[in-house]
């Protein structure tokens, strides 16, 4: 059970690793956008987001509706959004120590390092 659960996770997060498939999550963080609206904010080809969203598509990251001619991209599940927003406090946290490391380096006398 416990591999399982390793590969459940492994497949998430291989399909998060890339930043276009990240920003599209991003984008769809406060509701639906259509196919269409997400290749006008990416600036992107359509072929390549098609693809993106196929990857989430697959993954079960986001779900999608056809209104009419249009296709619709939404969450699957916010807690994608929460897992974002975890990851970039990460970012933060670690940027910060290293901003204060770098701080350090330029207080240190010239013959030290």
């Amino acid at each position: 059970m416990q591999d399982a659960l390793r590969r459940f996770k492994a497949d998430i997060f291989q399909a998060l690793a890339h930043p276009t498939r990240i920003a599209i999550l991003e984008l769809l963080r406060d509701g639906d956008l259509s196919a269409g609206a997400l290749i006008e904010k990416l600036g992107m080809e359509q072929a390549n987001v098609s693809q993106h969203l196929a990857v989430l598509r697959a993954k079960q990251l986001v779900s999608n509706r056809k209104a009419g001619n249009q296709v619709f991209y939404s969450v699957r599940d916010p807690i994608l959004i929460d897992v974002l927003d975890l990851m970039r406090t990460y970012f933060h946290a670690h940027l910060k120590e290293s901003l204060g490391m770098l701080d350090e380096l330029d207080k240190t006398p010239e013959a030290v390092r």
